[in-house]
């Protein structure tokens, strides 16, 4: 159980939610900032380039291990990409770890999500990431439309209205 001090500092530091409050920020994307580059090979051994996936709603999301709110939303991004198939891609790009640190949650997730590798954190200061979990929503003609910080129920209403905003949903 937490002190009194480690529970007042990870309440300060947004490591937890604090009661009747959303445990997510929304902002936009920079207007006119072009998507920096991803890491093209997931740990599973596919390949990933966003310019591919243009037509498809895609949630790049910048995750580690270690974090808790990480792994609290790990599970509703894995049913999201299950439950809409070719429509969303779903990209999770792990920061600053070790591939075998990452492949090990993996198995013990059993987590099937495409999983990038970025162990020097190239690309999470490439796109401006500061905090985890981050998502960046990016629009079906490739364009980052928002930026969410914190997790979120990806099967739940707020996110539903993101993506039909973002022209995910089935007509």
């Amino acid at each position: 159980m937490l002190d009194r001090r480690a529970l007042l500092a990870a309440l300060l530091a947004g490591g937890l939610p604090l009661a009747g409050q959303a445990q997510f920020r929304l902002q936009r994307w920079p207007a006119g900032t072009p998507a920096p580059a991803l890491p093209s090979a997931d740990i599973q051994g596919g390949e990933h380039r966003l310019a591919a996936l243009r037509g498809r709603v895609v949630l790049v999301n910048f995750w580690a291990t270690w974090c808790g709110p990480c792994k609290e939303e790990m599970p509703t991004l894995q049913t999201l990409a299950e439950l809409e198939g070719e429509r969303i891609a779903v990209l999770a790009v792990n920061s600053r770890e070790r591939p075998a640190t990452v492949r090990r949650y993996l198995a013990a997730t059993q987590l099937k999500l495409p999983v990038l590798l970025d162990p020097r954190g190239e690309a999470t200061r490439a796109w401006q990431i500061e905090a985890f979990p981050t998502t960046i929503l990016i629009d079906t003609s490739g364009q980052p439309r928002q930026v969410v910080t914190g997790a979120v129920d990806w099967t739940g209403q707020d996110a539903a209205r993101w993506i039909d905003a973002l022209g995910g949903r089935r007509a």
